[in-house]
């Protein structure tokens, strides 16, 4: 699943190639990923150009004079950049075309991921945007107002951290590395994590986010890149996928276990549940 760094990726490479470019055809393919009227949505992006693409979580937000494309990529939604008399594939649901004869594609197997079109005006009413929680980096996530998420939660920190309403943008993968690289076990209830855990997690979170970005995110299983670069980060997976392979800290033979139905990595011997 495409998390935080893949998203940053596509949206970081799709600025500089499809900006400022007319769209002059819009095909889709599959109407139930269109969460606003299919008319409306096709008629609005026609003479249209992206004059910019933000980030909201998981969330790419391609700008328009006056609306926002929202598109989210959930399991397994990737963007590709073709030239327009390409042959459309089977799972090429969204074909955006520009004045230079380029398509941009957006291919989902499993047909999960959502687009939206929306006025400017209207994006903080939009709900998934709207209860979107701080992003690793931020100034605004504390350790005051993790603990204040965390105090009454008597559920697994790693269930409590793909929550995107209380830090946005992790997903499977950075949850594991991030409570590795923390020192927190997976099964701590949220509401005994102390201060100085939660300081913790908010570093991690920074520092592990941070390197992902820079090397291109992970490429691994369900995400590969679809716009010309392979993440890297994969390379410096600490936990994520290396059961019954020795920790590189301490050599400890890596667990896996099941937490609220997600595969989650982690050291017995780092990540002791104290």
């Amino acid at each position: 699943m495409p998390e935080i760094a893949e998203v940053e990726t596509v949206r970081n490479i799709l600025k500089k190639q499809i900006l400022f470019k007319k769209i002059k055809q819009v095909q889709v393919l599959y109407p139930k990923m269109i969460e606003s009227n299919i008319n409306e949505f096709e008629k609005n992006l026609l003479g249209n150009e992206f004059i910019d693409i933000k980030r909201r979580g998981k969330w790419l937000i391609f700008e328009l004079n006056d609306f926002y494309l929202l598109s989210h990529l959930r399991m397994e939604g990737k963007y590709f950049i073709k030239p327009h008399e390409e042959k459309i594939e089977k799972h090429e649901h969204v074909i955006i075309t520009f004045s230079d004869h380029t398509d941009l594609r957006y291919h989902d197997t499993r047909k999960f991921g959502r687009m939206n079109l929306i006025k400017k005006t209207d994006l903080e009413k939009v709900e998934a945007i709207q209860k979107q929680g701080y992003e690793p980096g931020e100034k605004r996530l504390t350790k005051e107002y993790l603990i204040g998420k965390l105090k009454n939660k008597k559920i697994p920190i790693k269930t409590i951290l793909l929550d995107q309403t209380i830090i946005s943008g992790l997903g499977n993968i950075y949850a594991n590395e991030v409570l590795f690289d923390a020192k927190i076990h997976p099964l701590k209830n949220g509401c005994d994590i102390t201060k100085e855990e939660a300081e913790r997690i908010i570093e991690s979170s920074e520092k592990i986010i941070s390197r992902a970005i820079e090397l291109g995110g992970t490429t691994i299983k369900s995400y590969t890149s679809s716009l010309g670069v392979t993440g890297r980060f994969q390379q410096e997976l600490m936990v994520h996928k290396r059961e019954d392979k020795p920790c590189l800290i301490c050599k400890t033979p890596i667990e896996r276990i099941k937490v609220n139905g997600r595969s989650t990595y982690y050291c017995p011997k780092c990540q002791k549940n104290i």
